[in-house]
């Protein structure tokens, strides 16, 4: 890479990629440079202004002469984010660039090392130190200070190019490493802006006076400036008359008339009497037609100072929006009006910003120079006032005329609490109190450079007590001696729906040494014994929190514990006590002084239903001499401390756990379902250990059309684990597969007189078929004997338990390798052989050998189990007959058999249930 190009890369911090991108552009000259490719058209859009005007320099031919125009949109044609460009190409939105002060996330991902390689311990501590110091916030000039390493700048660099940046660093080099970008809006003095300025940052011409609007009476004629004449009365006529070079309009009949210098109104005047002296009976009506134009220098510290030609209504603050506005280093207050080498006005912007006078707004005229002088001295005012920013000092000198400029005082600001930053000598910065509420506080002398902070009244009312929770009129109310419960809450209609009546806390702060206190009222105590001791006194800022039956308390609750453990010591532990088990609010709460077990339960919302109100059981923890942590059980009778009993009421010490058992044989309402041929089919509650028999038996029974014999019986529990099964089983068959299809890619052999893929496609078929099959969770059950009352094959009952008792069949089914898989109509005597002889017989892929029957009750006889003399079974109605395919054809799935087997079965369970 050429000289040139490095200069260009340390003096704009282009990111090296860039320049090789554009090297080929910037070695020739812009006559015979080659046509850029898409991926440098994207990297020069993608760079800021800057870098993109030096790249196009150094295509010009070099420093000292830039590049025409012209050439090069002739080169490079470049548009707004988003837009077409030349080659079909479309830029997309330019990514944001660091300037300074922003947020940076670092992210260091772990790297799985290779086999047999350890990690290093020094990069992994280095890791740590870096990610817990997240995020990193950059410094003005763009510059990140990571832990270990030198400052490394980045101003400039997107959030890809600031990771790619990183990446070269060669501490992080065996890191892997990823950033994010934070924008982050500047708080307090940081968001201090100069006053003022915001005010051009509309369109240029906003506020370009317009051409149809009334000219002023004292608007100055001269040079490009027409009048229309109109005559009436005896002479009727109409005459456009242009102001000469000389200053004059030239009247038909009346010769010239010197208007130039003239106000509007003085010469209407001349011409208008001129007219009535000179022609009898004829009046004249004059007025302005076209205003002439005005050139006009704006110079200074103007965003684009030079030559502007403007209106002749224009004033000084029009031809500052002409010309962009005042850059943050002018002047706002000194701006000065020039005309033939002298200072005709001085504008100063604070008086029509802040006061709407535009009385030194003049008119500007042609070979008028406006003038924006560096700003001068400048102070900074920040907190509880209306405007605040920073303001240029002209006349002002004290804290006092700083307030002005700025609205004054908020009414949360503390007059008291107001300090004053100043850098002394150069170098040291000091603070300085002030007290506005004196004449020496507001007539403080100010310097350049300050910074005034208005502090803000605290949140805390110090005479007040504060309502929250479940009221209607929750807010702050006025303090007084004597102040108590009843006098803020007058009746339970000052609460919302549902709330505690036997539950408010009250958060008490000692304004001295700052210790948190928390006490608990019994509200419907409080209002039926009004001034006694239920009815709290209250103090002066104290919180009262009114809780409901139904909302969790933990986020009020919480807090105040937080608080508790915070002042904790060794020698006073955290004064808080729990209550867990059947209460209607179980959780941690604050430990009140004499606080007993009765105000536990009050505060866990009172017992639940399913509380065993008997007995409870109370855990204490206690510090042994200092030296171990000793637990101790006691019993408490809860029935006792419910009916008032002191003894049974025993005080509570920090950290007790109180635990409310549930009543035996409490739980949710078990229910069954009975559908089907039995008198009342429908849902039944039933008791813990009902058998089948008595729920049977309550539905009526069983109706003479009903099939006790193909009854299906389903419970949840089997349901959920057929499904385990049945996902473990697929799990295998998938892992089987893999290894058939690896087998098939390294032998196209044949095994069994079928090839290792057609086997592969008939296992992916049955895979798919076995995750659609859905579990029914059936028990096989002799409800025959159940509804004769013999306890033989009777069901204890669970919650969810189904019965399905279908009507009378006539039918088997035949199912599986058959020539016709269908139903036929049940005789007596008939049999296994004879049913699949009825369905056409075996197929080729039948496995003769190991057809099976599924009784309708859901029980299965195998070959070699039940079978006749004959190797035959006599059937029954409802029976179905199973002919699997024969699995030694297909030796690469062993699984065939059982899976077949279990879809078959389901199928035959899911298609009893839908009979129903």
């Amino acid at each position: 890479m050429s000289r040139s190009l490095d200069r260009l890369r340390r003096a704009l911090a282009i990111p090296l990629s860039l320049l090789v991108a554009f090297g080929p552009l910037l070695q020739a000259p812009i006559a015979g440079a080659q046509t850029p490719t898409a991926e440098q058209l994207k990297a020069f859009q993608s760079l800021p202004k800057e870098q993109r005007d030096a790249i196009l320099q150094q295509m010009g031919g070099g420093a000292g002469r830039a590049a025409p125009a012209d050439a090069i949109n002739n080169q490079i044609t470049v548009q707004q984010p988003g837009a077409a460009i030349g080659h079909n190409l479309v830029l997309p939105p330019q990514e944001p660039r660091i300037t300074g002060g922003e947020l940076l996330l670092v992210r260091l991902p772990r790297i799985v090392p290779a086999a047999g390689v350890t990690p290093v311990a020094a990069d992994d501590a280095l890791r740590r130190r870096i990610l817990e110091r997240n995020p990193y916030e950059l410094s003005a000039e763009g510059t990140l200070q990571l832990p270990g390493l030198e400052p490394i700048a980045l101003a400039g660099l997107t959030a890809r190019e600031v990771q790619e940046r990183l990446e070269l660093e060669p501490t992080l080099r065996d890191l892997s490493v990823s950033v994010t970008l934070l924008r982050v809006e500047p708080q307090g003095v940081k968001a201090l802006k100069p006053f003022g300025y915001d005010i051009f940052r509309g369109a240029a011409n906003a506020f370009v006076p317009g051409t149809d609007i009334p000219v002023p009476d004292d608007y100055k004629l001269g040079t490009g400036d027409t009048m229309t004449v109109q005559l009436y009365g005896q002479t009727t006529q109409v005459y456009t008359l242009p102001v000469t070079r000389d200053g004059d309009v030239s009247l038909p009949e009346f010769g010239p008339v010197h208007v130039a210098g003239l106000s509007f109104s003085a010469a209407r005047s001349l011409i208008e009497q001129r007219v009535r002296k000179q022609m009898m009976g004829t009046q004249a009506r004059v007025a302005l037609r076209d205003l002439r134009s005005a050139r006009v220098l704006v110079l200074g510290d103007a965003e684009q100072p030079g030559s502007y030609v403007v209106s002749g209504l224009a004033t000084v603050t029009q031809a500052l929006f002409a010309s962009g506005g005042v850059k943050p280093i002018g002047s706002l207050r000194r701006i000065e009006v020039k005309r033939g080498g002298t200072l005709i006005r001085q504008l100063d912007l604070y008086d029509e910003l802040l006061k709407g006078d535009t009385a030194n707004d003049v008119r500007l005229m042609t070979g008028d120079a406006v003038f924006i002088p560096p700003v001068g001295a400048t102070v900074g005012v920040d907190g509880a006032v209306r405007r605040p920013a920073i303001y240029e000092l002209r006349h002002e000198k004290t804290v006092g005329e700083l307030l002005v400029m700025a609205g004054g005082l908020t009414p949360q600001a503390d007059e008291r609490s107001v300090t004053l930053e100043r850098i002394e000598a150069g170098r040291d910065r000091t603070i300085r109190s002030l007290d506005l509420t004196t004449s020496a506080g507001r007539a403080y002398l100010l310097r350049a450079g300050d910074l005034v902070r208005i502090g803000s009244t605290l949140a805390v009312v110090e005479n007040g007590i504060a309502i929250e929770g479940h009221v209607f009129r929750p807010g702050t109310f006025a303090y007084r001696e004597g102040l108590r419960i009843s006098d803020l809450i007058r009746s339970a209609d000052d609460l919302k729906p549902s709330a505690d009546l036997h539950y408010l806390l009250v958060r008490r702060e000692d304004a001295a040494t700052r210790r948190v206190e928390v006490f608990s009222a019994d509200l419907e105590a409080a209002l039926s014994q009004r001034g006694s001791a239920a009815d709290l006194l209250l103090r002066p800022r104290d919180r009262i929190s009114v809780f409901d039956l139904v909302s969790p308390r933990s986020r009020i609750i919480e807090p105040l514990v937080e608080e508790l453990r915070r002042q904790a010591r060794p020698d006073a532990p955290a004064e808080t006590a729990s209550v867990a088990g059947r209460v209607n609010a179980p959780g941690r709460y604050p430990l009140e002084p004499g606080m007993r077990i009765s105000d536990l339960l009050r505060a866990g919302g009172g017992l639940e239903d399913a509380a065993y109100a008997i007995t409870a059981e109370l855990t204490r923890y206690d510090a042994a001499q200092g030296e171990q942590r000793r637990t101790e059980l006691r019993d408490i009778d809860i029935a006792a401390v419910l009916k008032g009993d002191a003894a049974a009421n025993v005080a509570l010490q920090p950290y007790d756990l109180l635990t409310i058992k549930q009543m035996p044989d409490w739980g949710s309402t078990e229910e069954v379902t009975v559908l089907g041929e039995v008198r009342f089919p429908g849902a039944y509650r039933i008791r813990r250990g009902e058998s089948l028999s008595s729920v049977v038996a309550r539905a009526g029974g069983l109706t003479p059309l009903a099939f006790p014999r193909g009854a299906a019986f389903t419970r949840e529990e089997l349901r959920e684990r057929e499904r385990e099964q049945l996902d473990q089983l697929a799990t295998r068959l998938q892992s089987e597969l893999a290894s058939l299809a690896l087998q098939s890619a390294q032998a196209a052999n044949v095994i069994g007189g079928a090839s290792a893929a057609e086997a592969q496609a008939a296992g992916q078929a049955l895979l798919q078929q076995l995750r659609a099959t859905q579990p029914i969770g059936r028990l096989v059950i002799d409800l025959r004997g159940v509804s004769a009352g013999t306890r033989t094959g009777d069901v204890t009952l669970r919650d969810g338990d189904r019965l399905y008792v279908p009507r009378q069949t006539e039918e088997i089914t035949v199912l599986g390798e058959v020539q016709n898989p269908t139903s036929h109509l049940y005789r007596p005597g008939l049999t296994r052989d004879e049913a699949i002889a009825l369905s056409g017989g075996f197929t080729s892929r039948a496995d003769q050998k190991r057809a099976y029957v599924v009784r309708a009750d859901g029980s299965v006889l195998v070959p070699k189990s039940g079978w006749t003399r004959s190797g035959n079974v006599d059937l029954g109605p409802g029976d179905n007959v199973i002919v699997p395919v024969d699995a030694e054809k297909m030796r690469p799935l062993p699984m065939w058999t059982a899976i077949t087997t279990i879809i078959y079965n389901l199928a035959i369970a899911a298609t009893a249930i839908a009979r129903l």
